[in-house]
């Protein structure tokens, strides 16, 4: 079938009889779906019991369109022509593999390598799929001269957790700044001890995110004194990796070298939130009364609730905990937002939840 027609392509197996407003419906859920769980994923910290419901979902209509086979093609192409996000990306990416096509999955490519978010979708897609029926697509892309098919094949052994083995050694020194950085996740997430050196090399890398994920790794295979200036950095400087780089920042140093760090952040109103969601972080439920107080100051008590979550994920069973209600967060906040704050912990209600559980000590009720 080709993109362009949205029409089956001659030699192929007939079509099978379908209803069309069913798969239409089960395409475009299945694209939404995917999105919102994308999306989801990049809570902080993420609400995995919700993920797993929209999997759900999401499973049931691609489901559908496996039932549909090639007839279902005419309706992902019309969703990606009439949106072209990354959950239909995903859509396209997934359905063009799942039909074994040659010419639909190099579309799918060169949609992702249209795309503005390094390809989310496809890279989704190929994670959704299992790692034997991409295998051979990895295999082709994971040493081609093409560096976005080579981002896509290393990006699809992370998704799998699959070990390229001696080719990682190249990848992991790659002319392409993103097969870089993202080779060097995989060999973090792997313990690829046998590359240290080159990680280490990477921290003088000339792209930021090359540097970051060459510490990261060498914080994953135990080297955290080599990693915590630039996972510190990259923290701090609030961009889309600060919080993963927070995370190992702590994991990188001892307990009392931590706590330090983030007495620091806390004196600058600018990294004061760092270290309020650091806390969380730490493992120690012991901070929940001081993190109560924090909920109270309008510019710590988003950090103070992602703390809080992680600490007692048991906390989003009770939805009355979180408000976007101006009478419920009180005027401070209500004024710092403009009469419109995101949703935040209610800190009455948080202290009240606590004491009700006995989670906070006598002296602090």
């Amino acid at each position: 079938m080709s993109a362009a027609t949205g029409k089956p392509k001659s030699g192929g197996a007939p079509e099978r009889r379908i209803v069309p407003d069913v798969v239409r419906q089960h395409a475009e859920q299945a694209a939404f779906f995917w999105a919102q769980r994308d999306t989801l994923m990049e809570d902080d910290p993420p609400d995995l019991d919700v993920v797993a419901g929209v999997d759900r979902r999401l499973e049931a209509n691609l489901d559908g369109l496996r039932i549909a086979g090639p007839a279902a093609w005419p309706f992902i192409v019309a969703a990606y022509e009439d949106f072209p996000e990354k959950g239909e990306l995903f859509l396209y990416g997934w359905m063009a593999i799942e039909m074994n096509d040659s010419r639909s999955v190099a579309e799918a490519v060169e949609f992702g390598r249209q795309s503005e978010d390094d390809a989310r979708g496809l890279v989704g897609a190929l994670a959704w799929h299992k790692p034997g029926t991409i295998a051979l697509l990895v295999r082709d892309w994971i040493g081609t001269p093409d560096a976005f098919k080579r981002f896509l094949g290393v990006s699809a052994c992370l998704g799998h957790g699959v070990d390229p083995k001696q080719m990682l050694g190249r990848l992991v020194r790659d002319p392409n700044a993103r097969v870089r950085a993202t080779s060097m996740r995989l060999a973090g997430t792997l313990k690829r001890t046998d590359l240290v050196n080159e990680l280490t090399a990477a921290l003088t890398d000339d792209d930021e995110f090359a540097r970051f994920w060459a510490a990261w790794a060498l914080n994953e295979l135990g080297s955290g004194d080599l990693a915590s200036p630039e996972l510190r950095k990259v923290a701090v400087g609030g961009g889309s990796a600060a919080m993963t780089a927070l995370r190992a920042a702590i994991k990188a140093a001892p307990d009392k070298d931590v706590r330090a760090w983030m007495g620091t952040l806390l004196r600058s109103p600018e990294t004061a939130p760092l270290a309020v969601r650091g806390a969380g972080m730490l493992g120690d439920r012991t901070v929940l009364h001081w993190l109560i107080h924090q909920m109270r100051n309008p510019a710590l008590a988003a950090a103070a609730g992602s703390a809080l979550l992680e600490l007692f994920p048991e906390a989003r069973n009770d939805q009355d905990l979180f408000s976007l209600e101006n009478d419920l967060l009180g005027q401070a906040i209500g004024d710092y937002f403009d009469g419109d704050p995101p949703y935040l912990p209610v800190a009455d209600r948080v202290k009240e939840w606590a004491k009700e559980r006995e989670l906070l000590f006598d002296s602090e009720n």
